[in-house]
């Protein structure tokens, strides 16, 4: 698999210490530069950035295999065990999912576990994993 340079992302957040607990203690994500309006974390490597802003609406989801995936929605794909640890580290937080950790396309091409839960402002997020990586853009 090719090499994948870091994305960048923006997203909306009410409170900055909420931002601090739920992006840093429970997902793990170090702290970069910060001001009193925003905060840079690393998501696995990736920048994101928690901006004051107003509320997230949640109106928007899209049936997929039985499930209403919340539109939109952002996150990563990780290692298997990483993504094992992630789940376990939201269930143990008393974080509710939106969909549960599961197994999609279990024994075909692109078999991969997906989870979505909400931060604590209304942000969809989205962590998958792949049994293969090389699948990842697989038809």
């Amino acid at each position: 698999m090719t090499a994948i340079t870091p994305f960048h992302l923006a997203f909306p957040v009410t409170d900055l210490t909420e931002a601090r607990r739920f992006y840093g203690e429970i997902l793990g994500c170090p702290e970069g530069r910060s001001s009193d309006e925003w905060i840079d974390f690393s998501l696995y490597g990736h920048q994101i950035v928690a901006h004051t802003a107003g509320e997230v609406s949640r109106k928007h989801h899209n049936p997929v295999d039985g499930h209403d995936v919340p539109v939109p929605h952002f996150g990563v794909v990780l290692p298997w065990a990483e993504w094992e640890a992630l789940a376990a580290r939201v269930k143990e937080a008393g974080i509710s999912f939106v969909i549960e950790p599961y197994i999609r396309f279990k024994g075909q091409v692109g078999e991969q576990g997906t989870m979505f839960f909400y931060d604590p402002f209304g942000n969809a997020l989205e962590f998958k994993t792949f049994k293969d990586m090389d699948q990842l853009f697989a038809k």
